[in-house]
């Protein structure tokens, strides 16, 4: 069989605008009779507040001033609906938004903004998941910090470290990242004569944005448009809500297109971040240098909502092995509610931070048995036919080994050419 793009270099049909300056973005868009806004954000990471926007709505130029108060269904999530629309009577992190300011001019909104009052009432924040996970902690939702628990369990694992001769035991910590894409977040909302609600902006998640859209504004879906522009970088960022329900509710009820843009600043507040985790591992090899055991709690920071926590806290339960057969496994994973910024997708969901406590794990116990990181890696990565802890069968793209294999054919080259420059110098050449 022919196939027309696999296997193939195929041009992108956005190459071309794109280089050439010519690809629309939604900071690009400007329709007649438009309207800017700006958000009005948490400066503090846990209160109860209270919002006074009377002064803000009598300064010119301020076209209306939405809050919690005009939603209809204020709340919105990718898992859980725990996000507000805007924050009612609490805050859960710094940077929630408040209100939306409309007006003439961005100079208008930002004047508007500047006048709202919000009266803090601080409350104890939790900045630790493991100590939000305690009994006593401050609780961010609910009655429970712990959104979400992932149990994995093989084999017998008391008896697996009983044939230990080398046990590694650590705990490693992963920090929190933020994607950092080329261009912040930026949209424009409008009315068609049909009366179509239409928000045009740069997301990955297009039918769930008009999905979350239509249900916080109680809207026939049928009722809303969204149009996915370029996107100018993502890496899971863009799957959660920041400015369509925002955008969409403003157009709505003022009949005028809507825009707003964000500087950095502003989307570093508003967009998600990877989950920082704190990863407890117990691993043990015999003497042979075969994996028999290992141990692992996993504790994700999921920040103020919970995004894809559950996904991504399952994935780095599953992953936790790292690439190796290990017959005798338990692990437990938790996805934990704190009073930091937000988590959710990017680039790995759960299975970027792992390697950095499976793989220092394998370097230690072979070192512990006095073999080479490679030869502990050969004796125990995945091949064909091999199943994992959670009892998949893996029968085909297992090629670890030859990955492994160019690895200590290309770490040969390094050495060799790291002794002659040594030499080099030793000779006072260099």
């Amino acid at each position: 069989m022919t196939l027309k793009t696999v296997g193939k270099s195929i041009i992108r049909v956005d190459a071309y605008s794109k280089v050439t300056g010519k690809a629309l973005y939604p900071q690009d868009i400007y329709l007649d009779d438009m309207l800017y806004a700006k958000t009005l954000r948490s400066k503090v990471p846990h209160a109860n507040i209270k919002i006074d926007t009377r002064e803000a709505e009598r300064q010119e130029g301020v076209v209306r001033i939405f809050t919690h108060k005009d939603v209809p269904l204020n709340e919105h999530g990718v898992v859980l609906k725990d996000h507000n629309v805007f924050a009612a009577d609490k805050v859960r992190q710094i940077g929630a938004p408040i209100a939306f300011v409309v007006g003439e001019s961005e100079e208008a909104c930002i004047n508007g903004m500047n006048k709202i009052k919000v009266e803090y009432e601080e409350l104890p924040g939790v900045f630790d998941p493991l100590e939000a996970m305690k009994e006593g902690s401050p609780k961010v939702h609910g009655q429970s910090n712990i959104i979400y628990h992932y149990k994995l369990r093989c084999g017998d694992i008391e008896e697996g470290f009983k044939n230990c001769v080398a046990i590694a035991e650590n705990t490693y910590t992963t920090h929190m990242q933020d994607h950092a894409f080329l261009q912040p977040e930026a949209g424009i909302s409008y009315m068609e004569e049909d009366g179509t609600l239409v928000v045009a902006v740069a997301t990955q998640y297009p039918h769930y944005d008009r999905e979350e859209i239509a249900r916080t504004l109680k809207l026939e879906e049928e009722k809303v448009k969204v149009i996915n522009t370029n996107v100018g970088g993502a890496f899971g960022a863009r799957e959660d809500i920041t400015i369509q329900i925002h955008l969409a509710l403003a157009a709505l009820t003022l009949n005028r297109p809507v825009k707003v843009v964000f500087g950095r600043e502003e989307s570093f507040q508003a967009h998600s971040k990877r989950h920082p985790m704190v990863m407890k591992y117990k691993t043990g090899a015999d003497k042979d240098g075969y994996l028999q055991a290992m141990e692992a709690e996993i504790v994700g920071d999921s920040g103020a909502y919970c995004s894809w926590a559950m996904n991504v806290l399952r994935k780095a339960g599953v992953h936790a092995t790292g690439p190796y057969h290990i017959p005798n496994v338990k692990v437990d994973s938790y996805a934990v509610y704190t009073n930091n910024p937000f988590t959710g997708a990017m680039r790995g969901f759960g299975a970027t931070q792992i390697p950095n406590a499976a793989e220092q794990q394998m370097d230690i116990l072979a070192e512990k048995l006095g073999i080479s990181p490679f030869e502990i890696r050969q004796k125990n990565i995945f091949k064909t036919g091999s199943k994992t802890a959670t009892g998949q069968v893996l029968l085909e793209s297992v090629p670890l080994d030859r990955c492994l294999e160019e690895l200590v054919k290309r770490y040969d080259e390094f050495l060799k050419l790291k002794n002659v420059v040594d030499e080099t110098i030793e000779e006072g050449v260099l």
